[in-house]
């Protein structure tokens, strides 16, 4: 099994579970040719990814997108209560 993982140091990770979880696992790993610590790390470390990538990423329309630009591109004037809110610092 092929690992993407980033490998600098080394940190333990410990967990409980099902002896049928467990055995599934010893299965699935045995099946992928891995043991079983580099199936979990190379599964868990995948899923973290998306899912941090999911949370990180920002998906717009075409038109959101277009009027995102065109607002950074050409801001507003500050108001006056921005003004004065930033006159606290």
């Amino acid at each position: 099994m092929p690992s993407t993982i980033p490998r600098t140091e080394s940190a333990r990770i410990n967990l409980r579970t099902s002896p049928e979880a467990k055995a599934l696992i010893e299965r699935a790993a045995s099946i992928m040719g891995a043991t079983v610590s580099s199936f979990m790390l190379q599964n868990a470390y995948e899923a973290a990814r998306r899912i941090v990538a999911d949370k990180d990423t920002l998906m717009l329309s075409q038109d959101a997108f277009e009027a995102f630009v065109a607002s950074c591109e050409h801001p507003a004037e500050p108001t006056q209560a921005l003004i004065d809110l930033m006159a606290l610092r």
